[in-house]
């Protein structure tokens, strides 16, 4: 692999480990394959396979973790390299999503039926992938200055995410900062968004059960109207608990799915709603299950309705540290220059990135994936999610530059 192409910094310096024309192309048929055979979050069998494979033939050493599926890889942790130095680790979610892809026409589309990378997972994975090959060839060469950690989790889309297990595997041990991007269909190809601070939102899932003793609709006096009650559940508790914190916090109850009844004079028994609850403030999150439990059941009492309430704790905002943020700023400023970095808006997706974050500072950059002059934006979680894969090079620049970086600091 020839690393010959190098970036002029200030002073005269030059930064390594452009993306060489033969492993780009390698990486975007990987992407492709990943794309092709999709697996859900803790079922990662096949790409974590994948994974492994690819980093042993560069005579690097991946450990599968203790689950079966994800992967942990060290770089420059020999002797030669020394072990003093805190790694900087980056970090991808290898896991699809239970939807159906619906790309007509693509000749790698999901062969699996109801199962699609539509968030992006496959380019992170590949990116971090692509990064790992390049720095151990930077490390063979002696000039990786500082170990890395290369960790692949499994199901970030499994609340509260896959992360929590790949920290008790020993993820975070001699790491000082920790790196992701994620996919964003609203920056261009090219580009990376970044944004101090928190970048997304907390997100938690919300199942209730509402009972009743049923009755004939001729007659709701009698009953428990149960369907009307969970259309007041739908309405009213949004509302109610919008109006008991400031609304800066952009706290947030919205619904995903309500089942209930089976005939048009049958007042039923059950009605089940779920969905989900979104803040951008920390402080407001950890309130969050007591305010939203609270409305539920005043509303469900109001209606005569008894409520059974399943609250699952997701994941935090993800809180960019200012230290990270910059680096990750300065590494892609190194490769493409100072047009290629631009703001971004807190979103109020969840990531659960964020739990790295609890244990060590980071950041995650938006990595664009629209191609540049296209119209339509094709959005995450959607059938026909699809990136420029001119990304993929973006990606693996920004993260090997970052590493280099990483160790001026």
């Amino acid at each position: 692999m020839s690393l010959e192409s190098e970036i002029d910094l200030p002073g005269g310096a030059v930064l390594p480990g452009a993306l060489p024309e033969a492993l780009r192309a390698e990486l975007v048929a990987f992407r492709r394959d990943l794309h092709m055979h999709p697996e859900l979050g803790n079922l990662e069998f096949r790409t974590t396979a994948a994974i492994k494979e690819r980093l042993q033939r560069v005579g690097l050493r991946p450990r599968v973790l203790s689950s079966g599926t994800g992967v942990i890889c060290d770089i420059g942790t020999d002797e030669e390299a020394g072990t003093d130095a805190a790694m900087l680790a980056l970090r991808a979610d290898i896991d699809a999503l239970p939807i159906p892809d619906m790309k007509a026409g693509c000749a790698y589309r999901s062969t699996v039926p109801d199962r699609a990378h539509a968030c992006g997972h496959d380019v992170h994975t590949t990116v971090v992938l692509g990064a790992g090959l390049v720095l151990a060839e930077l490390h063979r060469q002696g000039l990786l200055p500082r170990p890395v950690r290369l960790i692949f989790q499994p199901a970030e889309e499994v609340l509260p995410g896959g992360a929590a297990d790949v920290i008790a595997d020993g993820a975070l041990e001699g790491v000082g900062r920790i790196l992701a991007v994620h996919c964003d269909p609203r920056v261009d190809a090219g580009k990376i968004g970044l944004r101090q601070g928190a970048i997304t939102s907390a997100c938690d899932r919300l199942e209730i059960a509402l009972e009743g003793p049923g009755g004939h609709t001729a007659r709701p006096h009698l009953t428990t109207d149960l369907v009307t009650a969970a259309a007041r559940v739908v309405t009213d508790v949004p509302a109610l608990v919008g109006r008991r914190v400031d609304t800066r916090s952009g706290l947030a109850v919205t619904w995903g799915r309500i089942e209930s009844g089976h005939a048009p004079n049958v007042i039923p028994q059950h009605a089940e709603l779920s969905g989900t609850v979104r803040c951008l403030d920390l402080e407001t999150w950890r309130q969050a299950p007591d305010l939203v439990v609270a409305a539920i059941d005043e509303v469900a009492n109001l209606h005569r309705a008894k409520s059974e309430i399943n609250y699952v704790r997701g994941v935090p905002p993800v809180v960019n540290e200012a230290g990270a943020t910059e680096l990750l700023r300065d590494a892609m400023i190194a490769r493409r220059g100072t047009e290629a970095v631009e703001g971004t808006e807190q979103s109020l997706g969840g990531e659960d990135f964020s739990w790295y974050l609890e244990r060590v500072p980071g950041a995650m950059a938006r990595l664009g994936v629209r191609t540049p002059g296209e119209r339509i934006v094709r959005d995450l979680h959607q059938g026909d999610f699809d990136v420029d894969e001119h990304a993929i090079t973006v990606g693996v620049e920004l993260f090997t530059a970052a590493a280099l970086l990483d160790a001026l600091r």
